[in-house]
């Protein structure tokens, strides 16, 4: 029981005393029979044998929460502006009684767009091919595991499952998180406004496509039943925006962050219709919105907590 109530006010300190920026160290043990409520920043101690990292995340726990409220991954974009992604949900977080749960990229751990939105795939994601693949404990993808699982251990939560949603880089890391984890333990994922896709078409190399990857024998119908719903604003179309990528590759999908999502669903949902799969992608366009990430954030809780 002392021990307990030490870990209880240790947190409740750490909580209200901690402001953007500052870590909390130790993590802290969050107890949701404990009346510990609001938004705070813990440490994930994420080790394997190629890697030793501690990373930042950025939480918010509502009021109304239970041993079973849903957790929602937030994946933020280039910018890495972790806390202004969890604020974003904070308010949806506390209506519609979600957890939210924003691991930081940073640039000093996740250099360049490989590193994060490409997810480590390849030591040069750029420039892929099958003898500069990296192991897979290296991916940056297989961190949001061992993330979900430390963190609904903290909370003491019962959930065995997770949402996710990702803007723009995070966009991007969301739908290829899918393609390379199909067997994590995700329910609904967003991919919101990224500036390109890798597609299911194996004759295109990683990043665009599938060729030059460990995706080459992937079962698409597996990828093709999952929730992923591809979240467009009608108005994210400049072709020069900034951190849109312009090659011949990406162009090949579009121009602009309104083409290029069409792209990659009804490529998607053409293959799924010639070989037969069942197909469980949703397409949401949403008018009126362009890259801003809060008004991204906004659509995007009420589409995965309807």
């Amino acid at each position: 029981m002392k021990q307990f109530l030490y870990f209880t006010l240790l947190f409740v300190v750490l909580l209200f005393s901690c402001t953007e920026g500052q870590i909390s160290k130790p993590t802290p043990i969050l107890d949701l029979s404990a009346s510990i409520r609001g938004s705070g920043i813990y440490v994930f101690n994420y080790s394997n044998t190629s890697i030793n990292i501690s990373i930042n995340v950025y939480f918010h726990i509502p009021n109304s929460v239970n041993f079973n409220t849903e957790i929602l991954m937030v994946l933020h974009g280039n910018g890495r502006n972790t806390g202004d992604y969890r604020d974003a949900f904070v308010a949806k977080a506390d209506l519609k009684n979600f957890i939210v749960v924003v691991p930081e990229f940073s640039s000093a751990n996740f250099p360049g767009g490989h590193a994060y939105n490409l997810g480590h795939i390849n030591q040069d994601g750029d420039n892929t091919s099958t003898s500069n693949l990296n192991p897979e404990d290296k991916w940056t993808f297989s961190i949001i595991e061992p993330l979900f699982e430390d963190f609904k251990r903290a909370i003491n939560s019962n959930r065995n499952s997770y949402h996710i949603f990702g803007h723009s880089a995070g966009g991007q890391f969301a739908h290829r998180f899918v393609f390379f984890k199909p067997n994590a333990l995700f329910d609904k994922v967003i991919a919101s406004a990224s500036s390109c896709y890798t597609v299911p078409n194996e004759s295109i190399s990683l990043p665009y496509g599938l060729n030059n990857s460990p995706l080459t024998n992937l079962a698409l119908s597996t990828v093709f039943q999952k929730v992923i719903i591809v979240q467009i604003g009608t108005l994210d179309t400049h072709p020069n925006a900034p951190g849109l990528r312009r090659n011949v590759y990406a162009d090949a999908q579009g121009t602009n962050r309104f083409d290029r999502p069409n792209y990659f669903y009804n490529t998607a949902l053409n293959l799924a219709n010639t070989t037969n799969s069942a197909f469980n992608w949703q397409l949401q366009t949403i008018s009126s919105l362009d890259h801003d990430f809060q008004d991204a954030a906004f659509y995007g809780a009420d589409i995965i907590f309807n």
